[in-house]
């Protein structure tokens, strides 16, 4: 196998592809931007694998990420009165900025977890480049 589970694993915390590792993920000057296929290897992003449901996955994990490691511990810190109510408010809707600045990693990590547990599909393993 080419791309291994590792390489995978790093290309996903980097925002790079999945498949040939360049840093084309996302259209330069773009935030909120995915480029449809990798510029570098023709490597298809949307509809990873040839399954609907990549946009779900990241949005997921996005919401999972800022669920646990930001609002659930303001939560308990609101709860065993370590922070007052009016300042856990506070941050709590300060928490809204999270989803936005958790975007693109998420965008990568739905295209990491995907390609972790089927690495065979990746075009470099042998995968068919562009999914039906």
């Amino acid at each position: 196998m080419k791309v291994t589970r590792i390489d995978i694993l790093t290309r996903g915390l980097t925002n790079r592809c999945p498949n040939c590792g360049g840093k084309t993920l996302f259209v330069p000057g773009k935030v909120f931007q995915m480029h449809e296929t990798c510029p570098a290897c023709g490597f298809k992003f949307e509809g990873a694998g040839g399954h609907e449901g990549f946009y779900l996955r990241s949005t997921s994990l996005n919401f999972g990420v800022t669920l646990t490691c930001y609002l659930l511990p303001v939560l308990l810190l609101a709860y065993y009165r370590v922070i007052s109510v009016p300042v856990a408010t506070g941050l709590a809707f300060g928490g809204a900025l999270m989803p936005i600045l958790l975007y693109r990693p998420s965008r990568s990590w739905g295209l990491m977890n995907y390609y972790l547990f089927a690495p065979g599909e990746l075009p470099a393993n042998g995968g068919e480049k562009h999914p039906s």
